[in-house]
């Protein structure tokens, strides 16, 4: 049994659970506060779950903390990013408990994150971090977290609509530094992801059949890949090869940093500056994966054969990074009228009625024509 016992003007409880005393501030001067919390606290212990004093101690950094060391320990790819939301998260949650994160306040952070100009897309990746610290907070032994608010993901946009025109392309390029040139080649033909081409190591290319490779469990789906270079890149491969004799600090990597003191990790300002400087409206370094795939369809590559070299798994992931664009529709309209040119002649015969009404409205017209003089 707990007891009630009065400190100042205001009331205490104290229980006991798994052996250890526990004192808690009821807040209040009135008793009868203090006895219904008392009552609260025993019910909780008496069902086996852990008393909400317990929970009100933890507090959001906690949770932050350890969803980021959840990643460190697993290394995940998208640490950096996993950072970016949890100063986000925090200059709303920081100083929060964990039974103050409710629905309501998880509304009024969306509702602040959309009046400061952020994308659905951005608020969306914030939220489902804050659901993830929440999740693994609940699954500590003992809990950290006893219920987890119901979070309402924001609709998004999932259409890609970003590619490069091939001049566009090698505007860019061309005016990138030079240690970026090969590294962005790479990526518009093959269409590989940033880190995927950026972790590249000599250890995954085959310099005598010209090909390289991801292993199985370094990618975003997990799925190994195989490419063969091109002429193109073979002879970028061989300038890359030789640039690496030239340094003291031998790398493992195809394409290093400007610096040479490892992989490349970020191109943020000169992509910006290259994309100003060829006069091209703002791209996304990921718009040369939807241009690689785009291309290769065009090319007649088999769909299947386009989804291995690029890393797609999933047909509607596919469907999505192959856009379609006016030149598109027009080629198809182009093919089909030579395909039924072909098979029926040129002219697939008059639909009925249609002559008729074309002389009558030429008649019409000249009709108005003349009365109009």
């Amino acid at each position: 049994m707990g007891t009630l016992y009065l400190r100042g003007k205001t009331w205490w409880i104290k229980y006991y659970h798994n052996g250890e005393m526990v004192r808690e501030s009821s807040g209040s001067a009135k008793k009868m506060i203090a006895k219904e919390l008392l009552a609260k606290r025993e019910a909780d212990i008496a069902h086996g779950r852990t008393p909400g004093v317990h929970f009100e101690k933890v507090l959001f950094k906690d949770l932050a903390e350890d969803f980021l060391r959840d990643y460190r320990i697993n290394k995940k790819r998208s640490l950096a990013r996993a950072d970016l939301c949890v100063r986000k998260l925090k200059r709303s949650f920081g100083r929060d408990s964990v039974p103050a994160i409710t629905t309501p306040r998880i509304n009024q952070y969306i509702e602040k994150r959309m009046g400061e100009g952020a994308a659905n897309a951005t608020i969306n990746r914030e939220l489902s971090a804050l659901k993830r610290m929440l999740n693994l907070g609940a699954e500590q032994t003992p809990p950290l977290v006893d219920r987890v608010p119901k979070i309402k993901m924001l609709q998004e946009d999932n259409v890609r609509t970003g590619f490069f025109e091939h001049d566009e392309f090698l505007g860019v390029r061309d005016a990138l530094p030079d240690y970026l040139q090969g590294f962005v080649t790479f990526g518009y033909k093959y269409g590989w992801r940033f880190q995927e081409i950026a972790g590249l190591t000599w250890a995954q290319v085959d310099r005598d059949r010209w090909t390289a490779r991801l292993e199985v469990g370094t990618t975003k789906n997990k799925a190994g890949r195989m490419v063969f270079l091109d002429p193109e890149l073979i002879e970028i491969f061989k300038t890359q090869w030789k640039q690496r004799s030239k340094h003291i600090n031998i790398l493992p990597y195809v394409f290093p940093n400007r610096r040479h003191t490892g992989k490349i990790v970020e191109i943020r300002f000169a992509w910006k500056n290259a994309l100003k400087e060829a006069g091209v409206s703002y791209k996304l370094f990921h718009d040369l994966r939807r241009t690689a795939v785009r291309n290769m369809v065009r090319a007649g590559v088999p769909e299947n054969v386009a989804m291995r070299v690029s890393g797609h798994k999933t047909r509607a992931v596919f469907d999505r990074y192959n856009i379609v664009d006016e030149r598109d529709l027009l080629m198809a309209t182009e093919l089909r009228e030579k395909y039924l040119a072909k098979c029926c002649g040129h002219n697939l015969g008059t639909i009925s009625g249609l002559e008729q009404n074309t002389q009558v409205g030429c008649g019409d017209g000249q009709n108005r024509n003349h009365s109009g003089l």
